[in-house]
Formats: C-alpha cells, structure tokens, sequence
C-alpha cells in the first residue's frame, strides 16, 4: 500500500510540475487489467473510434501501431506526423525511413520488432502532445506493452523518454543509459527527426543501438 501512494505522489508531483491543474477522467476501458489472454485486437477494438480526447477532432486515422506481437524489441515514439496519420502507419515518413535503417542496421527487419506512440493521434503542427492527452491515451500503450512483453524498450526522443519514464531530464541528459520501467530495460535516444536536423549525431544513436545489440548478445549467451 505504501509503494502504491508513494508512486501516485510522485505521478501527481509530475503532472503539478507541468502546470496541470485537472486530471482528466480516464475510461475503465484504457485502464483495463491486461490479463493472460488479452492481445492487441482486443486493445485496439477497445480504442474503436476514439473522441476521448481534443486530437481525435483532426484526425485522418488513429495509428495503433504494428509489428511483431511478440517482439523482443519495441520501440516506442511521441505521436503520428502527417505521412502517419494519412496511412494509419507508424513511422512511415522521413523519420521513419531512417528508422528503419536504423533497424537493418542492427541485422533486424521492422517485422521483427513492434513500433508505438505515446499518443495514436496526430498532434497539428507536429506539436508535441500535451500532458491531458498522454493522461488520456498512455493506458492503451501500457496495455500493448504488458501484451507484447518486450525485452528492451528504445524511446525515441524527448517526449517519449519523459512520458514514458515520468521524468522532465532532458533527452540528453537520458540517452545511453539503461532505466527500468518495472522490469523492463528502457534504452533512450534521440528521435530520428533529430537525426534528419542535426545528422552529426547519428553517430550517438549508434552507440546506443549497439548497446541494445550487446544486451540482447548476453542474452543469448546465457541460453
């Protein structure tokens, strides 16, 4: 009981930290236990045609996001773009062909691995989502998570790492080094978008990427 108040304290800390005065109400059905038998159709038929929040008001398509449902790598991003929300894809634009370099790169397909947002709606403008609609959407992420079960989670950019972490250091403060979330290693690093700005620091993301490489190299030794 006392682990349980202390990591609400904390999350309402994180939310009064950033200038949020209300909680909004969140569905039964985005907080829904995951159980053994759950699997990503059931989550996303329990999305169905979301108005839960403002950024279903624009919205070409929610993207759910794709990949192996079993997948020992997920990497998960801050929300769809424009060539995103057009195909129901993540990571399909610019951003996301250099992500998918970026897997080839460590000898993987994109089928291999599953790919999320914090949020499955586009943000206009690109803006980055706001603290009511991650409260909102994050459950529905959690649950793809406690499903797929991956081994190594890579959070790509600022936003990502922050939510998902619940932490307000920046992304370069995060990146390189290994945080848990409950159990699950969670490697941070810069969002491909980034690398398409500032191509100097691919070279950083690299590093990275190798350090997820020799993770999953040790787990195989211990097989």
């Amino acid at each position: 009981m006392k682990d349980v108040l202390q990591a609400l304290h904390h999350r309402l800390n994180y939310y009064k930290e950033l200038g949020i005065k209300h909680i909004p109400k969140v569905k039964k059905d985005i907080m829904k236990k995951n159980s053994a038998h759950e699997t990503l159709e059931d989550i996303r038929t329990d999305i169905g045609d979301c108005t839960r929040c403002k950024l279903h008001a624009e919205r070409t398509h929610i993207v759910f996001g794709e990949g192996n449902p079993k997948a020992k790598l997920m990497f998960i991003g801050e929300g769809p773009g424009h060539d995103e929300d057009i195909t129901g894809r993540p990571f399909v634009g610019r951003a996301g062909q250099l992500l998918t370099k970026i897997i080839e790169a460590m000898k993987l397909k994109r089928s291999d691995v599953y790919i999320a947002n914090i949020v499955k709606c586009r943000p206009q403008n690109n803006r980055a989502p706001e603290a009511d609609e991650v409260a909102i959407c994050e459950g529905f992420l959690h649950r793809q998570i406690a499903v797929i079960k991956p081994k190594v989670i890579v959070c790509l950019g600022s936003v990502a790492a922050q939510n998902l972490l619940k932490t307000e250091k920046k992304i370069s403060a995060l990146r390189g080094n290994w945080i848990s979330l409950k159990e699950t290693p969670v490697m941070p690093t810069y969002h491909p978008a980034f690398l398409l700005r500032n191509p100097n620091m691919k070279k950083a993301v690299w590093e990275d990427m190798k350090k997820v490489m020799e993770f999953f190299k040790k787990e195989d030794n211990k097989k």
